[in-house]
């Protein structure tokens, strides 16, 4: 959106490689890779991109390419930390590793790293990560393959930690996707327990198992979700995570597409899928067991207005605490999560 500002062409779509070329060449512009003297871009007026670039530092929604209904979600919903965590999430995203403690541990597998030239930062507020100082296809070496670690946000392993796992424990992942934090909550439990995955998708499930195994996490089983799964497991979990569908909002640095694919009514489809859920998987839980809700979004009516919902309607259930990870915090992605517990 910025670049077709600059180049006047704001209001019209990009359809052939005139136009493309102009975009281009707006880009080499703002980034002084470009001047007068270059005949590839002779048509292009350097100057008015550079004004128009000027003036849209004043345009939020110019400055940060993003379309009108969202920057005016964004401002209703977060007021002035929105422009924060915008900026941040226009931001290259970094890579994370979370170790698999159950083929290595957190200091075998940095020296390991190390002796294939992948220098990594620890992170002191996610014990599980590893931040990559550079990018490097790590999914080729034998580390990955034999299962030493799995690629997953920082802030997305602080969810799993934040519900309380013990060793034992039967722990039910009602919205496995493709297992990212069923297989972290396998490392947690260290094989000892059992581990319920859920989906709607049978084919992230069948990813799942051949992550699984991958990992040597052989306390996973698979379920796919029908008409009476959710009845057949009533009271079957002492752990509960939930993370729902969302928006995505606070992970766009790794998804930047996803703003122009969302539309209110999007939005609002989303926000009514989590509170179906909301209304029949905790039954799940069992008395005194605990259940978290999570979503990759930053926004409250997502978040906070959900768990406020759901409560008002339950009784039986009392929030024990809850945490947004905003992305101007630590550079991770944006999350949020509540811990609920099930009292009678």
């Amino acid at each position: 959106r910025l670049l077709k500002y600059c180049v006047g062409f704001e209001s019209q779509r990009i359809e052939n490689s005139i136009d493309l070329k102009t975009i281009l060449g707006a880009w080499l512009v703002i980034k002084k890779q470009i001047d007068e003297n270059q005949t590839e871009f002779i048509d292009l007026n350097i100057q008015q991109i550079r004004s128009n670039y000027d003036s849209a530092q004043e345009i939020r929604k110019i400055k940060e390419s993003i379309p009108d209904w969202l920057d005016e979600l964004g401002q209703e919903e977060l007021a002035e930390k929105w422009e924060i965590e915008l900026k941040e999430l226009n931001k290259t995203s970094k890579v994370y590793l979370r170790v698999n403690e159950l083929k290595t541990s957190k200091d075998v597998l940095v020296n390991d790293l190390s002796k294939l030239g992948i220098e990594i930062n620890t992170i002191e507020a996610v014990p599980s990560a590893l931040e990559l100082q550079k990018r490097i296809n790590v999914f080729a070496t034998e580390l990955f393959k034999n299962g030493h670690f799995e690629v997953q946000d920082a802030g997305s392993q602080l969810i799993t930690e934040f519900l309380e796992i013990e060793p034992g424990m039967r722990v039910i992942d009602a919205c496995a996707g493709a297992g990212g934090k069923s297989l972290h909550i396998a490392s947690i439990l260290k094989n000892k327990g059992k581990i319920i995955a859920l989906d709607v998708e049978e084919w992230k499930l069948t990813e799942l198992k051949k992550r699984a195994k991958r990992n040597g996490a052989d306390t996973i089983e698979t379920r796919l979700i029908e008409s009476k799964v959710i009845k057949r497991l009533k009271e079957k979990a002492d752990r509960l995570l939930l993370d729902v569908p969302c928006s995505g909002l606070g992970v766009l640095k790794r998804n930047p597409d996803s703003k122009w694919k969302l539309n209110p009514e999007s939005i609002a489809e989303i926000k009514e899928t989590q509170r179906k859920i909301l209304k029949s998987y905790p039954s799940m839980l069992k008395v005194g067991g605990k259940m978290v809700y999570a979503t990759c979004s930053i926004l409250p009516s997502e978040n906070q207005q959900q768990v406020k919902w759901f409560l008002k309607n339950n009784k039986a259930y009392k929030l024990v605490a809850e945490k947004t990870i905003y992305p101007s915090e630590h550079g991770f992605d944006g999350f949020y999560m509540a811990l609920i517990e099930k009292k009678a």
